[in-house]
């Protein structure tokens, strides 16, 4: 757009008709953004015409031009046409006028005017005109504007919501900045006063977070400023506000109530007598009876300054009457096992903090932050659980408390039950999703028990220690895999040169269904099968009964040599078996008439054949790695030998015996599971030598070790502090 059409643009803007100014205004909307436009149009004179326009007129013209002004504002152009009047003039539009296009850019300029940066060299007059200091006369004069931007909140219009939201956010960036100690908390605790708080949670959770992405973020970013600036402010009880909120948790805790119950039970009296005639004495527990660690509570705020203490003033105001029956029924333990309610709360606070990493926060990093991330990743970056802070700290309390005397702990457990709330809050916290109630979000974190959450405990560990020692984890495991190997197969070797009876299958397979519809019970011989001592050959004989003495193997007429072994064939499952059957058991689970059986096949001359092979259906075969295909080109395969193990763990023993004899791996779950174990029960000891005091990541310095002297098997001790 040139020169000529500019100035005409402007020439429009003050006309005395209204439907001329409306037009030009809508056009205007279009181009103020550019730069080099606004530059004529300011150079044209336009300002005063906008100016005026924004303080005179009314409908859709009023509402083109408030949204031109606050583009221009944008651009950082026509802050020197901002004053008293206009400020006044908009804070009485948003507080007065119902149109929505009006309010979306009377908000969208006072976000402007507040979010600006003041120039440090700027004298008192210039700084008075932004910030948040330039809307407070407008809104001592019109006190409902706080209450009619948090309703705002709540429109149906994402653009209004999203002007009101930005609005707000700067409003409280320029008061945690500017204003003083006792001046910005005031300002936010009327903000959540006005329902601030639940309303932005709603809109965190709702269909509407693509177009509010922005200024939810940012407001969640203030919130984690907030948190860091309450705990950074020291609890000092010269203070007033801080002396009246500890008086308050003291006396929530109804003293006398309680005091008399401790009387009644060392005195045994009933507690309605002996009373006349006695002075109040003063508490020498005082503090300590509410679960501080001393009778100085100012200095155990140390960690969490502030922050904790409103979370313990508001728990005890809320729950007033939970915490009076909390503290009755820890008054009649003794002091070793009575939870320390106080201490439980700053704990669950520090928490709480770590969970949210309210440190990590930056709040100038928010857009470009979310300019990184897409739709699919809102419920990574939105908690809108650290808005429910309050609720979330109850519910971290009751844990701990639930969790304290389900584990019948005593004071010097509080670490103990301090960590297994962290691993409890961090699960919640950590996998609820954006849009989860938080109703739902109590009742999950009242579903952990301790037995959940001490695996999830042992889980952690087991990561930490995969950062940790990674690399030399992975090749002690190899390492203590490979000995565990070697391990089982001598183990399953020695079953083999042990020994051990299998029934006789022949008829077993053929006759087991004729057999079974008469009453004739079957004939059945025994079948003692040994390996040799050098390993080279399977020694056998059957046996009508079997004897007391297991047969030596000069009275095995049989015998097979392994080297004309090809392969091993087996119906055994190598799958896991049902969890609700034995853990040693790796056979399928077959019908009555099935057998359980290992066939050995071999290569034998043609000349000295017997029959034609024969392979049984639905057999797994294995074929030995030391029989040469070439050595037995002229040679046909035939089962050698078959048995027919009793009992699961027998079938297991011999098939990976058998396997592991021919340099095959071991199949059967019941022999992975064995291998597995030992090397797991390697890994533990090995790691029972890694000493505090040696070289290497994160070495315990300044720890000392304890002295085993004197100690049996039955010991533990710390790594770490974990």
């Amino acid at each position: 757009m040139d020169g000529l059409h500019v100035a005409e643009l402007v020439e429009r803007l003050g006309s005395d008709e209204d439907a001329v100014r409306k037009m030009a205004a809508f056009k205007l909307q279009s181009n103020i953004g550019d730069p080099s436009f606004t530059d004529v149009f300011i150079s044209e004179g336009g300002l005063t015409n906008l100016r005026y326009l924004t303080l005179h007129a009314s409908g859709n013209t009023l509402a083109y031009s408030l949204t031109c002004f606050s583009r221009l504002l944008e651009v950082d152009k026509g802050w020197d046409q901002i004053n008293q009047d206009v400020v006044e003039r908009v804070v009485e539009l948003v507080v007065t006028h119902p149109l929505v296009n009006i309010l979306r850019g009377a908000m969208a300029v006072l976000g402007a005017i507040v979010a600006h940066q003041r120039s440090p060299n700027a004298h008192s007059a210039q700084t008075e005109s932004f910030g948040f200091r330039a809307l407070k006369p407008a809104i001592a004069i019109y006190p409902q504007f706080l209450e009619k931007l948090v309703g705002s909140l709540s429109a149906a219009d994402h653009a209004l919501c999203a002007n009101a939201l930005h609005l707000i956010n700067a409003l409280m960036r320029d008061a945690v900045t500017n204003d003083g100690e006792a001046e910005w908390p005031r300002f936010i605790k009327r903000l959540q006063d006005l329902g601030v708080i639940k309303a932005v949670y709603g809109l965190m959770q709702s269909n509407a977070l693509q177009d509010l992405a922005h200024p939810l973020l940012e407001f969640q970013a203030l919130m984690k400023v907030l948190l860091r600036k309450w705990r950074d402010v020291p609890v000092d009880l010269h203070k007033p506000e801080h002396r009246r909120a500890l008086k308050a948790i003291h006396l929530a805790s109804n003293p006398e109530k309680i005091a008399e119950t401790v009387e009644d039970l060392e005195d045994g009296r009933d507690g309605k007598n002996d009373k006349d005639g006695k002075d109040k004495k003063h508490n020498p527990e005082k503090w300590r009876r509410l679960g501080f660690e001393t009778e100085n509570p100012g200095l155990e705020f140390e960690d969490t300054g502030y922050l904790g203490m409103m979370d313990l003033a508001d728990y005890v105001r809320k729950h007033a009457n939970i915490f009076q029956k909390l503290l009755l029924e820890q008054s009649t333990l003794s002091p070793r096992t009575r939870c320390p309610i106080a201490r439980a709360s700053l704990a669950v606070t520090t928490i709480l903090y770590d969970c949210f990493e309210v440190d990590g926060s930056d709040l100038d990093d928010t857009k470009a932050y979310l300019a990184l991330e897409t739709r699919s990743t809102y419920n990574k970056i939105f908690k809108p659980l650290i808005l429910q802070w309050s609720r979330l700290h109850f519910a971290g309390l009751q844990a701990f408390s639930r969790l304290w005397k389900a584990t019948g702990a005593e004071q010097e457990d509080f670490l103990k039950l301090v960590d297994l709330v962290r691993v409890l809050l961090d699960a919640v916290v950590s996998e609820v999703k954006r849009d989860t109630s938080i109703q739902d979000v109590e009742g999950m974190i009242q579903d952990y028990d301790c037995e959940r959450l001490r695996k999830i405990q042992m889980e952690n560990l087991q990561l930490m220690y995969e950062d940790t020692w990674a690399h030399h984890l992975r090749q002690v495991r190899d390492e203590l895999n490979h000995e565990a190997l070697q391990f089982m197969k001598e183990q399953r070797i020695r079953c083999l040169l042990q020994g051990a009876w299998f029934p006789n299958g022949q008829g077993l397979e053929h006759d087991s269904s004729r057999m079974a519809q008469s009453d004739v019970k079957p004939i059945q011989t025994l079948r003692y099968v040994k390996l040799s001592h050098n390993r080279r050959y399977l020694h056998y004989g059957d046996f009508d009964e079997k004897e007391d003495l297991n047969p030596d193997l000069d009275t095995l007429q049989e015998k097979l040599d392994l080297s004309l072994v090809s392969s091993v064939a087996s119906n055994i499952s190598a799958t896991t078996p049902d969890s609700n059957r034995s853990s040693t058991s790796t056979l399928k689970n077959f019908p009555k008439s099935s057998t359980t059986k290992i066939t050995i096949h071999g290569y034998l001359p043609s000349s000295s054949r017997g029959g034609s092979s024969h392979h049984p259906a639905n057999h797994k075969r294995y074929p030995s790695k030391s029989t040469s295909a070439n050595s037995h080109a002229n040679k046909e395969e035939i089962p050698l030998l078959i048995l027919y193990p009793s009992t699961h763990s027998v079938a297991s023993e011999w098939l990976d015996g058998l396997l592991m004899l021919l340099g095959q791996q071991p199949i059967t779950s019941v022999t992975k599971k064995l291998t597995n174990l030992v090397a797991e029960y390697g890994l533990k000891i090995r790691l029972l030598n890694v000493r505090l005091d040696e070289p290497g990541p994160e070495a315990g310095e300044g720890i000392e070790v304890p002295n085993r002297d004197g100690l049996d098997e039955n010991y533990f001790y710390d790594i770490g502090g974990i």
